[in-house]
């Protein structure tokens, strides 16, 4: 019982779209000749554990704070449940910790064994801020997720450092032109946060988590929620005819559909706790761009 409580806790569902970025990074290096298996296993790892130790946070954050009450919509989460008590989930948090810091050392070694100490250095230190990041999405009197700056995090750590980082670790440059993907991942993951945030609109108001969606209200968080998934598919096209991609590559617009189709879904919205089942829809679809994507890059 316990196990599968855990197991709850970690909410698999989230991890597609948190190795999204890894996924365009690495396969972006590999169109160019620049990849390693190891590297690409202990990036995936290391993003796999800086997602369960922010799900587990999260979970230990709301539910100290009574967040997560009877008034949230979603599945229950294991502390407010019970199933697992906060000191339980504060030794998971710790736990968690240490393993995606011994990862991240790992991946690091791996990438930058022969390169500068420098490039280390920076990495290491965004390895830090990206675990701190995680955790204080929600712990703590400063929570960040409390003051509507969940979504410039989830924009920077699974767009742009995710994307741009992972490549670096490859070939050790910046590929201007991937801040296009870049952005386009990190704009369909804050999508997925609103979208979250705006399925929570009343029980988060109720609870003074001042998220993005609180602080607009739900008339324009939907409009940002539409500049967010249109701006993403923008970025993706634009991105694609500045590469010169040849028609075959342009296998990625079939996750256009399923997107536009959740944006009329939101458009007809009237009742926003009905949009919990978006949540998993739009995760997936934007899987499913970074892997036609990644595919399109090796055409």
């Amino acid at each position: 019982m316990l196990n599968k409580a855990w197991i709850e806790a970690a909410r698999l569902r989230t991890l597609p779209l948190s190795v999204s970025g890894i996924l365009v990074g690495s396969f972006a290096a590999k169109a160019q000749g620049r990849f390693d298996w190891g590297v690409f296993a202990l990036g995936i790892l290391t993003t796999i554990g800086l997602q369960v130790l922010s799900n587990f946070a999260n979970d230990y954050g709301d539910g100290v704070k009574g967040t997560d009450n009877e008034n949230r919509v979603g599945p229950k989460r294991a502390i407010q449940s019970g199933a697992i008590s906060p000191t339980q989930m504060k030794k998971g948090v710790i736990i968690t910790t240490i393993i995606t810091f011994l990862l991240a050392l790992g991946l690091i070694s791996k990438a930058f064994w022969y390169s500068t100490i420098g490039y280390a250095l920076f990495f290491f230190f965004l390895g830090i801020l990206a675990i701190v990041a995680a955790i204080k999405y929600t712990v703590g009197d400063k929570a960040y997720g409390y003051n509507g700056l969940g979504d410039v995090f989830v924009f920077l750590f699974f767009g742009l450092v995710s994307v741009m980082g992972m490549h670096f670790l490859f070939t050790k440059e910046i590929d201007l032109l991937l801040f296009l993907p870049a952005t386009a991942i990190g704009l369909l993951s804050a999508g997925v946060l609103n979208l979250n945030n705006l399925r929570d609109y009343e029980s988060d108001k109720l609870s003074q988590k001042n998220t993005l969606v609180v602080k607009m209200g739900l008339n324009k968080a939907k409009l940002y929620h539409y500049f967010l998934l249109v701006g993403a598919i923008l970025c993706v096209l634009i991105f694609s005819v500045l590469k010169g991609f040849k028609m075959e590559q342009y296998v990625f617009v079939v996750a256009f559909l399923p997107v536009l189709k959740h944006l009329k879904t939101v458009i007809n919205n009237k009742d926003s706790k009905l949009l919990d089942p978006e949540l998993k829809k739009l995760a997936l679809s934007t899987f499913l761009l970074s892997i036609l994507l990644s595919i399109a890059f090796v055409l």
